[in-house]
């Protein structure tokens, strides 16, 4: 019996690894370098990991030099996996929004071409669906001074970046980048989504 009970307890933990695992949900969004845009979705209750990568271009397995080019069409993006209990699609989509400026075409700041646009990639017809409204209202009610410009397409294959590249504020907080572009973000964040944060 006591064998019994030890299968028991195994196969429950097995099936609730695999339910959670299930419950688990992908986002994909491209706003500017993704240096900034990784460390700031990784500060948010209810994302378990944040991936940077390249999308929605049209050569397999670019580098990051490739891209950089600006000739293969891909973005710099991040990839999200969230569990939709903890953070709403939404919410994830008002942080990307309040985040960057949606209304420059192929342009943050001093980053300029197709790869930094803002795009989002939708993973389903939900997420298709919430986007375009977001998108529509930002517009109707002139949210920003200009049209919002941020681009909503169909999640196509997402190539991951560089080791360098992943974690990378958290790993290099001393570099002037980090200091100068993404720590005035990352305080912007703390602001505004207070209470979506980690603890």
């Amino acid at each position: 019996m006591k064998y019994l009970s030890i299968m028991i307890i195994v196969l429950f933990s097995f099936n609730d690894a695999g339910a959670q695992a299930k419950k688990l949900q992908k986002a994909t969004f491209g706003m500017g370098c993704f240096w900034c845009t990784e460390a700031l979705f990784q500060r948010l209750n209810g994302v378990v990991s944040v991936r940077s990568g390249y999308e929605g271009g049209q050569v397999a397995n670019p580098t990051y030099e490739d891209v950089c080019s600006g000739t293969t069409g891909h973005a710099e993006v991040i990839e999200v996996t969230y569990d939709p209990l903890k953070i709403k699609y939404d919410e994830l989509l008002e942080v990307f929004w309040k985040s960057h400026d949606p209304t420059t075409l192929n342009r943050q700041g001093a980053d300029v071409g197709t790869q930094y646009r803002s795009v989002v990639f939708y993973h389903n017809d939900e997420q298709k669906q919430i986007a375009e409204k977001y998108k529509k209202e930002l517009n109707d009610t002139k949210a920003f001074d200009k049209p919002v410009v941020t681009a909503i397409t169909k999640a196509a294959p997402f190539y991951v970046a560089e080791n360098y590249h992943q974690d990378y504020f958290n790993k290099n907080s001393s570099k002037p980048y980090c200091r100068l572009v993404i720590l005035p973000k990352m305080e912007k964040l703390e602001k505004i989504f207070k209470a979506k944060l980690k603890h």
